[in-house]
């Protein structure tokens, strides 16, 4: 079985296209945009979808206004992974000690009595993300929970 990917000939077939039309209209008087535009926004157009395809893919971490999950890694905590699934996480303290304000943009609000809570596979954390070491395929969960 052939498993080449056809998305580079459909651009080429849509860039031929996009050239014969033009040739066509051309001959016939009417007004066109010049090809090389044509088939430009043709391509950028492939290029673009593939990249959006390509980002959505690729994505490690769920999110949801107040969830936040990812895979754990063997040999990394859950602090670390966390940082690495969303650089902009706030985290007040280091190591043992840290303790999550916000993720992927959303705060525990104080007024509310809310925090961060950690799980692991369904199960809250018994100790620290600083201190949490994961295992390969386990799901890491922050939640907004209150106390």
């Amino acid at each position: 079985m052939n498993t080449t990917s056809r998305r580079p000939l459909r651009a080429v077939a849509s860039a031929a296209t996009a050239l014969l039309v033009a040739g066509l209209l051309g001959a016939c008087g009417g007004t066109t945009p010049e090809p090389e535009t044509m088939v430009s926004a043709t391509l950028g157009q492939q290029q673009d979808a593939e990249a959006s395809a390509s980002a959505s893919e690729s994505a490690s971490a769920s999110t949801s206004a107040d969830t936040f999950s990812y895979e754990g890694r063997t040999g990394a905590t859950a602090l670390e992974l966390l940082l690495e699934a969303d650089p902009s996480a706030e985290v007040t303290g280091e190591g043992d000690n840290a303790f999550v304000t916000a993720i992927d943009g959303r705060a525990a609000d104080d007024s509310k009595n809310e925090f961060w809570s950690l799980s692991v596979d369904g199960e809250l954390a018994q100790v620290g993300a600083g201190s949490l070491e994961t295992e390969d395929g386990q799901e890491i969960t922050w939640t907004i929970d209150t106390f």
